[in-house]
């Protein structure tokens, strides 16, 4: 298979763990006998500062002319006090908006030896798997533009939309996913409270209909933060709104000890997608090897899943994070009990070699 990738690096550790990964994808295709091209592209602040624009036409242009895209992270202290327009993540907000992403898609897996370095209980998330279907390009992040109003702007409005077409499409991808894992599905809402969760929770009962085989239960989104912690073993698949899903994503990188470990896909109804690890750009240790590539990594084997339909590589980018991490190897954001700390690119070759190695012993088998 040819696979035509827009690569954006992004900012602070974006292009350290890009590189990581494109290092780990391009072993994969030489296993697995596939043909991959990448192509550079600017986003976020490193496309402001070399073109005055968050998303450059340019880069719009790349990204509609790939397969798929690889994102690093956005973002820094540096563009702070940008005006909004010019604030990195108006690229990222817009070229999701751009490309019709508006499924993401983030999985949240225990990871047995990093149980440990987890703030919750080891009983409480081992075994914890997980997937936090989130609303894109919809809600607070889209509504009508913000505004202060007032003589002396004393007042702000910040407008929640939806409109029923892109609550069912959002609703509908989640329950197809439930339907090939165990079978359950959390819709999440603030009901009690909001009309446009009320319209959810009515899209969500509605549609429900043509899944007989999928249990279904609605949760207001303070439980939902609440049985995160306590009880994460409940959950098999969570769909939620925008802002929701950002914080309770977020939220549940506690389950894996670390936001470096958690990879996310955006995705719309064709199989092209976006691929990006949860976590930021970490600017106070760009540049010093310390970043955790396997977000990112872990964000390849999506995308080898989901855009291409690539399972068995897909496993193995996976099992072979894996193993890594049972033979102790990681990064220091992960505070292993006598875990072997290595840097970003030290990881990757690991997680290379263990790819190699298995595709050796494939070919004796």
């Amino acid at each position: 298979m040819k696979m035509k990738l827009a690569v954006l690096p992004g900012d602070g550790i974006g292009p350290e763990v890009m590189d990581a990964s494109v290092r780990v994808l391009k072993t994969v295709c030489a296993c697995f006998n596939h043909e991959a091209g990448f192509t550079k592209g600017l986003l976020g602040g490193a496309a402001i500062d070399e073109t005055g624009s968050p998303l450059p036409e340019e880069t719009l242009k790349l990204c509609r002319e790939s397969d798929a895209i690889l994102l690093g992270a956005v973002g820094g202290p540096k563009w702070d006090h940008n005006p909004a327009r010019l604030r990195p993540e108006k690229g990222l907000l817009g070229l999701r908006k751009a490309m019709g992403l508006f499924a993401n898609l983030r999985p949240v897996k225990a990871y047995r030896p990093l149980l440990p370095a987890a703030p919750l209980k080891p009983e409480v998330i081992d075994k914890v798997d997980l997937l936090i279907v989130r609303e894109l390009t919809g809600g607070l992040y889209f509504g009508q533009p913000s505004e202060r109003r007032g003589p002396e702007k004393e007042s702000v409005v910040d407008t929640l939309q939806y409109s029923k077409t892109e609550i069912e499409r959002i609703v509908e991808k989640a329950f197809q996913l439930a339907q090939i894992r165990r079978g359950k599905l959390t819709s999440v809402d603030k009901a009690n409270v909001l009309e446009s969760s009320r319209m959810w929770r009515e899209i969500v009962d509605k549609t429900a209909s043509r899944y007989p085989d999928v249990e279904v239960e609605h949760m207001l989104v303070d439980a939902t933060a609440m049985q995160l912690i306590a009880r994460p073993g409940q959950f098999d698949v969570i769909v939620t709104e925008n802002l929701f899903g950002d914080i309770l994503s977020d939220e549940a990188s506690m389950i894996t000890g670390s936001l470096g470990m958690l990879p996310s896909a955006s995705l719309r109804a064709d199989r092209f997608g976006m691929y990006e690890p949860v976590h930021g750009s970490a600017p106070d240790i760009a540049g010093q090897g310390k970043a955790n590539p396997l977000g990112m990594i872990l964000s390849t084997a999506m995308m080898l899943r989901y855009s291409f339909g690539l399972e068995k590589e897909a496993a193995a980018v996976e099992k072979a994070v894996d193993a890594v991490l049972a033979a102790g190897y990681c990064t220091g954001d992960l505070k292993v009990p006598d875990g072997k700390i290595v840097s970003t690119n030290e990881l990757a070759d690991k997680i290379i070699d263990h790819l190699k190695e298995n595709h050796a012993k494939s070919l004796h088998v």
